[in-house]
Order: structure tokens, then sequence, then C-alpha cells
């Protein structure tokens, strides 16, 4: 008897259990590529584009003169009347903006990404109240990006229904299935 009972309370277990992960919905959508196809998104490039020709290569430019400035001063007048502390800020000031050109590549690219971050978070957080919204309407538990799937059914790629809840419109020739490994994006 205490056999029967114990199948029994066995079987109702797994059932619930089958039962409740059978609710469970999972669909995936490349934000980044929603992204890229969003109307802003061309905008945003020329931006950058105008940002690193103005505000990077300008600034680098000043850089370059005010070094060349102070390293004349330092090696082509006479310094013997100058005053030691002055040297020494002039020393200073040299080596600082020796670094700054050496390393100058890094410094841009940093301030290129956090503008470009500055530039893209409304348009992420338009896309990410999308998503929610057609996840929630479409019953679905979780959203992952698309790149963690090697095969996943197109019926739960999300990325149509976003586009179509910001009133975009998907290319046509937009790979919407999720890459290999290492493969570069459809875009």
């Amino acid at each position: 008897m205490k056999k029967i009972i114990s199948l029994c309370v066995v079987c109702a277990l797994l059932a619930t259990g089958k039962s409740t992960y059978a609710q469970t919905k999972m669909a995936y959508m490349s934000i980044e590529q929603m992204v890229s196809i969003m109307p802003e998104a061309a905008r945003i490039d020329t931006m950058l584009q105008k940002y690193q020709a103005d505000s990077l290569n300008q600034t680098l430019n000043t850089i370059v003169a005010e070094y060349q400035y102070k390293d004349s001063i330092l090696t082509k007048t006479d310094t013997t009347k100058t005053p030691k502390s002055v040297l020494n800020q002039l020393r200073t000031d040299v080596n600082v903006l020796a670094y700054q050109i050496q390393n100058w590549q890094s410094l841009a690219g940093q301030a290129y990404q956090a503008k470009q971050d500055q530039l893209l978070a409304p348009i992420y957080n338009k896309v990410g109240t999308a998503l929610r919204t057609v996840a929630k309407e479409k019953g679905y538990a979780y959203v992952l990006n698309k790149d963690v799937f090697l095969v996943a059914p197109d019926g739960d790629d999300l990325l149509p229904a976003v586009a179509a809840k910001l009133g975009v419109k998907v290319p046509t020739g937009l790979n919407l299935q999720p890459q290999k490994p290492g493969a570069r994006p459809n875009q």
C-alpha cells in the first residue's frame, strides 16, 4: 500500500513539473541588429563621423601643437635665465603631452565609445521597451540574445514583431537566423 501511495505521489510530482515546464516560453532577438535597422542609426553614424573629424582629430592637432611649442621652448631657447620651477613644469607638461600623443588611439577610442554609447542609449531604451512589450503580449517568459542559439525556430525570433511595434521595416535580405559562432553578422 505504501508503494502505491509513493508511486502516486511521484507521478503527481512529475506531471506537475511537466506542466510548469510547458508553460515557460522562450524567444530570441538580436538587439544590435534591431538597433542597426532603426531610422535613427544612420543619423547617429553621421554624427559619430562628424565627431571623429571635428572633435577627436582637432583635439589631437591641438595636443601636437602644444607639445611642439613647449618642446621648442625647452630645446631651442636659452633656458639659463628661466626659473627652475618653470622648467620643471614645462618638462612635466611635455611628458604628459607625449604620453597623450603616444596613447592617442586608445584615448580617442574610449572617447568615441563614450560618445557612441551616449547617442545610442535612447535607441537601446526604445528597442528594449518595445521588446518587453512584445514579449509580454506574446507570453514569452524569457528572451535571449539570438547569438546564443545554434539552431532556433523562426517563429521565436521577436525581431519582426518588435520592428512592427516600432514601425520599422525589416530590410529584405536581413539574415534573421542565428549566426554561427565567430561568423560576421549580416547587416
